[in-house]
């Protein structure tokens, strides 16, 4: 069989919505996609320059292209999904359902059983979920228990069963847990009552249920039945304090979905809440691997189908931070203002706070990807050409002139490596000079690195504004390095990042994974260089101090530290104890100083 080539098989595409499939020489399925118009969409691949190198290398395998016409864009979405999730292709975002979700069932019986499961049998049951936590399952059931008295014998309890006395009540009804509907003492009409309000709680209204127990405790006092009133009273108590942790908005807002995306260079994390009577009943959150550089748009888009396939949902509102195309019969809000911003943004911080958590076990369990990651994000928020997998930061300190050293402290992969970290003393600058100070700190750095066939730097920061930076640069120049390493300064006020030759700072998101080392790297640098300059300091107002004593020479004075190592030490010893180290002629000139 003779393939035709792409060219002709992408000309012979409709002009159709549909879902196109790339396979290899092998004919093994590469790629899934889904399309308005599929011959623009499929032609757009084979003309355009691609930003994504994964995305050349999988344009350069294509040898087959297949595909298959739909009636519309809502059809295409829901089929490249479920293809997605059947055949897994190496260049697709990866779509994994390993769970099974606990339901709550309202069991199609007289006088219906509530319980929960993770089988849904096609009985005529009413199934409410699925919820992604057992936990809130469990919450649900407690609730509804607590509330109203229901059976959970699997009897068959036909009216016929229950006249002939085939059962009897059990230890739930002595407990008060049942009403004992098996022998009769309930109705099938009262036990219904208790039915529909459960499931107006398993939608999340609460109206309906908290009216009726109003009716009720006000029937009760009336008629002078005070403890029943008060048992009444206490189930109110327990359901409006339910319903006020799970309300969070208007409760007019009603029977609607909430998607939000937030995304690195490797994953998107999309968040899923459902909102019933302006309760949350369902919360998730979908972490998706990226295989193409997809947008958060195309991550967004594909996770609302899959979710609401997941979740069976109908919702027919929806709310997204920005527009999003999921078929003809959905409604989507971009809220602004309001209750609805509100949920939005609810669903933005929950996403966010998965995100967090799967990072802290990711640098437990798998420390690679997350250096893996934070590189990548470093170099995109950078704007570099290579991942900063080595960066070095200098910075220097003085005070009022004097002692001027520098700091050199090293990062390796994104984390301190001490063993690396170099201290200076600056040789060829008098007085204050940050910027001559920098210049002879970086060019006596990378002159040695060079001279010794050291391997440099992906990354340079400067603590300092423009002029350190253009200081760094002229060391960089005179070393011919000037292009092949990166360099950037960092002015401390508004954490303001500066480029060469650039007029106009960058300025990162405060809560950056990539501003947070880059401070990291400037306060280690500070904190390097002071401490440093403190010691030269003090050993210097030490070694003056000694050696102003008549007869106390340098060598007398290293002897000294040697043995006492501070200043106040030597002033307590024993005539003694200094006698032991540097003989009675000193010890004697010392103490007499000393008084």
């Amino acid at each position: 069989m003779t393939i035709p080539s792409v060219t002709l098989q992408t000309a012979t595409l409709p002009n159709k919505p549909g879902v196109y499939q790339y396979y290899d020489k092998d004919e093994k399925l590469l790629y899934v996609g889904k399309a308005k118009n599929l011959k623009k969409r499929v032609s757009s691949y084979f003309t355009k320059q691609h930003d994504s190198g994964k995305t050349r290398v999988l344009v350069k395998k294509i040898v087959i292209i297949k595909h298959i016409v739909v009636e519309t864009e809502t059809d295409a979405l829901l089929l490249e999904n479920n293809l997605i999730k059947k055949y897994q292709p190496r260049y697709n975002i990866l779509l994994k359902d390993d769970k099974t979700y606990p339901w709550i069932c309202i069991k199609k019986e007289r006088f219906p059983r509530v319980f929960s499961t993770r089988k849904m049998i096609k009985d005529g049951s009413e199934y409410f979920g699925p919820y992604t936590s057992m936990k809130t399952v469990h919450t649900l059931l407690g609730l509804i228990n607590g509330l109203y008295p229901l059976r959970n014998c699997n009897y068959d309890l036909s009216d016929k069963n229950i006249k002939s006395d085939k059962y009897k009540v059990c230890l739930e009804y002595h407990l008060g847990n049942c009403l004992g509907a098996c022998e009769g003492k309930q109705t099938e009409e009262s036990y219904n009552e208790s039915i529909v309000a459960i499931r107006n709680i398993l939608k999340g209204n609460f109206k309906e249920s908290l009216s009726a127990f109003k009716n009720q405790m006000k029937y009760f006092a009336e008629n002078l039945h005070f403890e029943d009133a008060q048992k009444v009273k206490e189930k109110m108590e327990v359901l409006m304090n339910y319903q006020s942790r799970s309300t969070i908005v208007n409760s007019k807002i009603n029977n609607v979905d909430v998607f939000s995306v937030i995304s690195d260079e490797e994953y998107g994390y999309v968040n899923y809440l459902q909102i019933s009577y302006g309760s949350i009943i369902r919360s998730h959150t979908l972490e998706i691997k990226k295989k193409l550089a997809e947008t958060d748009t195309e991550i967004l888009q594909l996770a609302v189908i899959e979710l609401r396939n997941r979740f069976q949902s109908h919702c027919k509102e929806i709310y997204v931070p920005f527009k999003i195309n999921v078929g003809e019969k959905i409604k989507i809000y971009i809220p602004k203002l309001g209750d609805k911003k509100h949920i939005l943004d609810l669903s933005i911080r929950n996403a966010k706070y998965y995100r967090m958590e799967r990072f802290k076990q990711v640098r437990i369990t798998d420390p690679n990807r997350h250096e893996n990651r934070i590189m990548a994000q470093m170099k995109k928020d950078l704007l570099l050409s290579e991942e900063p997998r080595y960066i070095e930061c200098f910075d220097n300190s003085n005070i009022q002139g004097t002692n001027p050293v520098a700091a050199c402290v090293v990062f390796r992969n994104g984390k301190p490596s001490k063993k690396d970290y170099r201290k200076y003393n600056i040789k060829t600058v008098v007085g204050p000079d940050d910027f001559a100070s920098m210049e002879e700190v970086v060019y006596r750095r990378y002159k040695r690195l060079l001279d010794e066939k050291q391997p440099l730097p992906q990354l340079i920061i400067i603590d300092g504004g423009k002029g350190q930076l253009s200081s760094s640069l002229k060391s960089l120049d005179r070393l011919d390095l000037r292009g092949k390493i990166a360099i950037i300064g960092i002015a401390k006020r508004l954490e303001e990042l500066f480029y060469p030759d650039d007029p106009i700072p960058l300025y990162l998101d405060k809560k950056s994974e990539t501003l947070k080392i880059i401070q990291q790297l400037r306060n280690e640098a500070h904190r390097f260089g002071i401490t440093f300059h403190r010691n030269k300091r003090s050993k210097e107002a030490l070694n003056t101090t000694l050696e102003t004593i008549d007869g106390i020479g340098e060598k007398t004075v290293i002897e000294l530290l040697k043995k006492f190592k501070s200043l106040q030490r030597i002033q307590s010893a024993t005539f003694e104890e200094l006698t032991k180290v540097v003989g009675p002629s000193k010890s004697k000139k010392i103490k007499e100083y000393f008084k």
